[in-house]
């Protein structure tokens, strides 16, 4: 999609993906968050969630990588920038993630681009939104 081809409140939702221990074990080798809140199902079972939680960035990431199989981004040029991320639910071992977005914002930035804005929403398999944030992406025009 092109920057001219982008409408203010589009939405469009991604494939689901499950979250595997695989994914969080991979995710801290990484980055080397290796936090027990992660790592430990004995410790985080005294903790707040009562068991193991994927990392806040490792949903993050996963949504991103969502977002990229829906195809249409060879006009995309860059990651713009990302607002108010907040990870608001954890994500647990075996949960789905689904990805809504919805067009916030256009901005042209000189001949030939484009910023577009998007709300986007991570959610489990229940509906429950995990994780929130404003991103933005640098977009090539037509003209």
């Amino acid at each position: 999609m092109y920057f001219e081809d982008y409408e203010l409140g589009h939405t469009f939702t991604t494939r689901t993906r499950t979250v595997t221990e695989a994914d969080i074990v991979n995710f801290a080798g990484l980055t080397g968050d290796f936090h027990e809140l992660h790592m430990s199902e004995e410790w985080a079972r005294s903790g707040p969630f009562g068991r193991r939680i994927a990392h806040g960035a490792l949903i993050f990431s996963l949504s991103t990588g969502l977002t990229i199989q829906m195809g249409d981004t060879d006009e995309i040029l860059a990651f713009y920038g990302i607002d108010r991320l907040r990870f608001v639910k954890p994500t647990f071992i075996g949960d789905t993630i689904r990805v809504n977005k919805r067009v916030t914002g256009k901005e042209p930035k000189g001949a030939g681009r484009g910023v577009v804005t998007m709300e986007t929403s991570v959610l489990n398999q229940r509906g429950e939104v995990v994780c929130v944030y404003e991103d933005k992406v640098l977009v090539k025009a037509r003209a």
